[in-house]
């Protein structure tokens, strides 16, 4: 339960600062809103979907545990690498989620569907549907790469590293780097591009020499950042 500055009640007694003045208290103004730009604030109803391992916080009585994702996306996992730990929060009270000191951002998804790489998922209603999809136009021969789809109606929270930015693709093809890609529309055209001749000029490495392109009308998220850079072979 929140506590403004003049409510702390006897436990803050013979405390002050900025930690216990109300700034920093817990947001209740929607069941389901960031707490700041690095936690999320979920208020349990219905059960909700998260990243295990992303729990820093509860209040209330709350049960996690694990959830399976059934044989066919369990298969999918293990063949593409497109990992989605999930553990299904239920009960009543708030849960503070956070991964990594990340942004979290939260989207509402109405009938649409949104593409979201896994390692950027954070949790999300359980209205959702969700499969592990291959990115149209990324052949396995090409380094084949596979995202997490939402479909339907519900919330969904995601993570950036860094401030992202949101690219329409409708005004002009747009082209990212298949690292720096957090999420985009389901409805729009993927293709993978190559660029060996400019490999060795863009960025600072040898990955930027593969990105992927998208047509259509609809949003790309991209974060500033490549993720863990891979140490070169010797």
């Amino acid at each position: 339960m929140a506590l403004g500055p003049a409510a702390q009640g006897d436990g803050f007694a013979g405390i002050s600062g900025d930690l216990v003045d109300g700034r920093f208290s817990e947001k209740e103004s929607r069941p389901i809103a960031n707490q700041n730009i690095k936690m999320l604030r979920v208020r349990l109803g219905e059960p909700f979907m998260a990243r295990q391992g992303s729990m820093v916080a509860y209040q209330g009585n709350v049960d996690f545990e694990y959830e399976g994702s059934g044989a066919a996306k369990f298969l999918k996992k293990a063949l593409t690498g497109e990992g989605l730990p999930l553990m299904r929060c239920t009960g009543q009270g708030d849960v503070f989620l956070a991964d990594r000191a990340f942004e979290v951002h939260l989207l509402q998804i109405t009938d649409s569907g949104l593409s979201i790489s896994g390692k950027n998922v954070l949790a999300f209603s359980q209205s959702l549907d969700w499969n592990i999809e291959r990115v149209r136009g990324a052949s396995m021969a090409a380094g084949g790469l596979f995202n997490t789809t939402f479909r339907g109606s519900g919330w969904v929270a995601l993570t950036t590293d860094g401030p992202p930015v949101v690219l329409n693709a409708a005004e002009a093809p747009t082209f990212a780097d298949t690292n720096a890609i957090v999420a985009w529309s389901a409805s729009l055209q993927t293709q993978l591009k190559t660029s060996f001749k400019a490999g060795a000029l863009i960025g600072r490495g040898s990955g930027e020499a593969v990105q992927v392109s998208f047509h259509g009308n609809g949003f790309v998220i991209v974060q500033p950042s490549e993720g863990v850079p891979i140490p070169s072979q010797p």
